[in-house]
């Protein structure tokens, strides 16, 4: 099933996308928030149907101890609305700690300050996406044993 990942940041929103097969997750580009949401998910549901995404998977931005922020909280109420929208299934996932391992990665790879701001968004959510799909395929192992 080929899963659209989604990072939803308050400037940001950064996409990724994994192949049919569930195997990997990489990195897509970066929506720059528009002024209104509405615009914003009607660029999502355009990459949804580009790529013929079958599900969305939000990341859930829990913090350390797993309490629900008021970042969380966000987009907890921004999956629901788009889950009217898009017309697949949109599942959260938790994200923690994934934008932290993103700009690790690229610093790394010694690409520059300026670089990384541009591209960490969605790099992020190619890492919450690989969770996700890293999750699944360890459900679908886990129970077919």
């Amino acid at each position: 099933m080929r899963c659209l990942g989604l990072d939803l940041g308050s400037r940001r929103i950064g996409v990724a996308l994994c192949d049919p097969d569930e195997r990997v997750a990489t990195p897509l580009t970066v929506i720059e928030r528009a002024k209104h949401r509405n615009d914003d998910h009607r660029q999502i549901a355009a990459l949804v149907a580009e790529y013929e995404a079958q599900a969305v998977v939000v990341g859930l931005p829990l913090n350390l101890s797993s309490k629900v922020t008021a970042a969380a909280q966000s987009a907890i109420d921004e999956t629901e609305q788009l889950r009217g929208v898009l017309g697949v299934p949109v599942h959260l996932h938790d994200e923690r700690l994934t934008t932290v391992a993103a700009n690790r990665s690229l610093v790394e790879m010694e690409m520059k300050a300026d670089a990384r701001r541009r591209v960490v968004d969605k790099v992020a959510a190619a890492v919450m996406l690989q969770s996700f799909i890293d999750h699944r395929r360890h459900e679908r192992e886990r129970t077919s044993s």
